[in-house]
């Protein structure tokens, strides 16, 4: 921990690199977190092994009321929980933000439903038929360093699903994984009773980790957050190994404005997209809107991004983060220019005050206008995530509507990534015609906001890069866990079970 924000970014980076001396730099260092060994590493798993199975026996209802009990902590530290975020460099509209996920993904409904996945019963003649799934055993989890403690609290529902879990906290952000799970998992854990070791958590540098999982016979599910390479890398070697990868990578978001859509409102969701400079993964990333109103949607969205002014993460309003490296976003801006894109507003470095400064820790909101649907890929701001505080906005050629939603589905559907996709529409005919037929993507959302959380629908997840080859919507209930049938029969005579269904059912 260390006690300037904007100083923090450079120098946790310096410290975890092993290119700066604590020493040096002691007087701004306020907490510390023990870096976990080897051995540490692997007796956390060993932990995990053995609390497994006795915790997979518990009933699934105890299982789960450990989600109602955590939900009550969550509400009554909610406070303090947003305070740690803070610390942690977040603005405080943001942390408060997080926090509501949190409390939603541990929510009444969301749970429910989850639950009602794990177990169903039927009647068939004399068999009692159960259709269920079965925890994996031990779960492992990798969380990203900008959003941290949301994404270990999210982890601990495998929990409930009756896995263990093994939490490694990343070295720029451990102090709100150890606040989350130290003060709010653990007691409602306690609370039923749970095993020893069917939660653990260490902070280390990642790479050895990560190998050590790998390596390891007692380890089921590597549940990996980070960047699409490394993570596309480590689903092939779990493979390999026999173990499931459960990803959680980049995110190029599309978000779609059709010609009667409410243009105020759409472009109030697209500047979610500047939340935190653009450094959250389910942020919009880019947007195709309708010729007709191109030009009306762009000028509310040069107003939008220009009201936006940086500040530090305790300030009331706070929107803005800092971004330490700043390369890529002008190498996306000038390369967008030179393929014949429009900046509308933005591409500055600014200082905390508002002002522009060549070495300003933050970027200013951007807005570039991408004329043309066909090829606006090639434009590397429409065709990847970039990270940053930057909105490609692309005005597709004019043509008859129906031709022209199908293009534009078209385009959704082949985005490389499928993290979320949105529309804004008012005709219902173009909202069924979306609906239907858009399957990229782990959440769809129609008029409304892009990174609002929903009970019952999922938080995290996606398709193609986003989340590998196995990539779907995920509820870390069902993806650590695996379906199974079961018959219970009484009185069934075996011969007859075999030779009399096709009597049966013909």
């Amino acid at each position: 921990m260390l006690e300037d924000v904007f100083t923090s970014l450079t120098l946790k980076r310096g410290l975890e690199q092993g290119r700066l001396d604590v020493s040096t730099v002691a007087d701004k260092v306020v907490g510390r977190c023990a870096l976990a060994d080897a051995e540490t590493v692997e007796a956390a798993v060993r932990a995990a092994a053995a609390a497994a199975p006795i915790w997979a026996a518990f009933p699934l209802e105890e299982r789960v009321r450990v989600a109602g009990i955590l939900r009550e902590r969550l509400k009554r530290h909610s406070g303090e929980l947003v305070e740690v975020l803070i610390a942690e460099g977040n603005p405080r509209a943001l942390a408060e933000w997080q926090v509501a996920g949190m409390l939603e993904g541990a929510s009444e409904e969301t749970v429910g439903w989850c639950a009602e996945q794990l177990h169903r019963e039927f009647r068939h003649g004399p068999r009692r038929l159960l259709v269920r799934r079965m925890p994996d055993g031990v779960v492992c989890v990798n969380p990203p360093q900008n959003a941290p403690a949301a994404s270990a609290l999210f982890a601990t529902t495998a929990l409930l699903a009756g896995n263990a879990v093994v939490i490694r906290a990343p070295q720029s952000g451990p102090l709100g994984v150890m606040y989350v799970l130290r003060e709010l998992v653990v007691p409602a854990l306690a609370e039923v009773g749970a095993p020893p070791g069917v939660l653990n958590v260490f902070c280390a540098r990642p790479a050895p980790v990560l190998q050590s999982w790998l390596d390891s016979p007692l380890v089921n599910d590597i549940f990996y957050t980070g960047g699409v390479e490394r993570g596309l890398e480590l689903e092939a070697e779990c493979v390999a190994k026999g173990k499931k990868p459960i990803l959680e990578l980049a995110g190029n978001d599309c978000v779609v404005v059709w010609r009667d859509a409410d243009l105020d409102l759409a472009a109030e969701a697209l500047t979610e997209c500047f939340y935190g400079s653009g450094q959250i993964c389910m942020l919009p990333n880019q947007v195709v809107v309708h010729p007709e109103v191109a030009d009306a949607l762009i000028e509310r969205l040069r107003a939008a991004a220009a009201a936006l002014r940086p500040g530090y993460p305790e300030d009331e309003g706070a929107l803005l983060s800092p971004v330490l490296r700043s390369e890529r976003f002008f190498a996306y801006i000038r390369d967008a220019v030179a393929r014949g894109a429009t900046v509308v507003h933005g591409a500055r470095r600014l200082e905390v005050d508002g002002s522009v400064s060549d070495t300003g820790p933050f970027l200013e909101p951007t807005v570039i206008r991408v004329n043309g649907l066909d090829g606006c890929r090639d434009v590397q701001a429409v065709g990847e995530e970039t990270f940053f505080p930057l909105l490609p906005v692309v005005v597709p050629e004019p043509q008859a509507d129906d031709a022209l939603l199908a293009r534009i589905i078209d385009h959704v559907n082949t985005n490389r990534y499928g993290l979320r996709n949105s529309l804004w529409a008012s005709s219902s005919s173009v909202v069924d015609e979306f609906v239907r037929r858009v399957g990229n993507g782990g959440l769809l959302k129609v008029n409304d906001s892009h990174i609002g959380f929903v009970p019952y629908l999922p938080s995290h997840g996606g398709t193609g890069l986003t989340g590998g080859v196995f990539g779907e919507a995920n509820y870390l209930m069902l993806r650590t866990s695996h379906l199974q049938g079961v018959s219970i029969a009484h009185g069934v005579r075996p011969r007859s079970a075999v030779f009399d269904a096709y009597d049966a059912r013909t």
